[in-house]
């Protein structure tokens, strides 16, 4: 069985989901650079490891990296998962984790990366939203992409009563995309392309607003 560590920094959405969520795998710890994530007591009461690497204990951005490194690999994990971790990783960092390090980020990537996704895709009158869990490379919210799921975006929203719909759903795809790369569904062609196999793909569509 594959393990998995999870990074966070904050009260963990995401994580929660995943812990419930029953995965075909280990997880082996919760890591924050917050010590007062309340995600952290969460993960306790699930019998989840945790460990606080702290940001602010580090002149750079380098040397947090590494001791971060130095605590992940104490659990030598198969995967690491990012999940609601608010720090920009350095291209060391990657590249130590190619193709093992996972993120979900609230867009429809490569649409509207990095902050205030919502608010944005709002401004721009978009009627189509949604998440999207990828690979992590050194190219911000532009890593190879495993799973989307879109949302209509309706007349009334706001960034709040999106981000929610939107957030249902990265509860759904994360878990996803992680039972498929520890079931070895997934692979990295040489152009980093996400190929999966034994995986079903449907044809319909997703039309907002809808037809008449």
């Amino acid at each position: 069985m594959k393990s998995i560590v999870i990074l966070i920094s904050g009260r963990g959405s995401n994580m929660q989901a995943l812990l419930k969520a029953q995965l075909s795998c280990h997880i082996a710890a919760v890591i924050s650079n917050r010590a007062d994530a309340p995600g952290l007591a969460i993960a306790r009461q699930h019998g989840v490891p945790t460990a606080v690497v702290s940001h602010t204990d580090f002149a750079d951005r380098e040397t947090f990296d590494a001791a971060l490194a130095t605590c992940i690999d104490q659990y030598k994990p198969d995967l690491i998962v990012l999940a609601g971790f608010m720090r920009i990783l350095t291209p060391a960092f990657v590249t130590r984790y190619v193709g093992r390090l996972m993120n979900i980020h609230p867009s429809l990537l490569p649409a509207y990366g990095g902050l205030d996704t919502h608010a944005r895709a709002l401004r721009d009158g978009v009627k189509i939203h949604g998440c999207t869990v990828h690979f992590v490379t050194s190219d911000l919210d532009h890593g190879p992409i495993i799973i989307q799921a879109a949302v209509p975006v309706l007349m009334h929203d706001t960034p709040t009563t999106l981000a929610a719909r939107v957030l249902l759903q990265e509860h759904r795809i994360y878990a996803q995309a992680i039972h498929w790369f520890c079931e070895g569904f997934l692979s990295l062609t040489v152009d980093g392309r996400v190929l999966l196999h034994r995986v079903k793909q449907p044809g319909c569509a997703l039309i907002s607003p809808g037809l008449f």
